[in-house]
């Protein structure tokens, strides 16, 4: 069973009515955008302000998923954990939790690939090794 305390970093977002659907809980895609916001803030806290989405070599996300366990509803808040779970040559692969605190348990699980993406040459580039030492910070 996972936990919170799993994740060293996480990020909380505040459920907004407008988040349900017509189902009467968080849209699927609000899971998503969630992880990604968390993703973006993952990468604040790896790179600093060191990765430029225009030039040099940056991440860029190649592959999600999203396994729906337990359906968040208004009003709550979603905590989201983020780590990495593994690293290979040229991406990284981090995992994502999101947890309902109202209820106090596990609401979605995610998996997403990061590739090292050359923005000036528009092609996949090897992982720095800057990027694999941060990164084996938060396996």
């Amino acid at each position: 069973m996972k936990k919170i305390a799993d994740y060293p970093i996480q990020q909380e977002y505040l459920v907004h009515w407008g988040d349900m659907d017509a189902a009467q809980h968080v849209n699927n895609l609000i899971y998503l955008k969630w992880s990604e916001s968390a993703r973006i803030y993952f990468f604040d806290q790896l790179f600093g302000a060191e990765y430029d989405f225009k030039k040099g070599i940056g991440p860029i996300l190649a592959w999600q998923d999203c396994k729906y366990i337990f359906p968040i509803t208004f009003p709550d808040k979603a905590i989201v954990g983020i780590k990495t779970a593994e690293i290979l040559a040229d991406r990284f692969f981090i995992e994502t939790a999101i947890f309902s605190e109202r209820k106090n348990r596990i609401a979605a699980y995610g998996q997403q690939s990061i590739m090292a993406y050359d923005y000036e040459h528009l092609r996949k580039a090897d992982l720095p090794l800057a990027w694999q030492a941060a990164l084996k910070k938060y396996l």
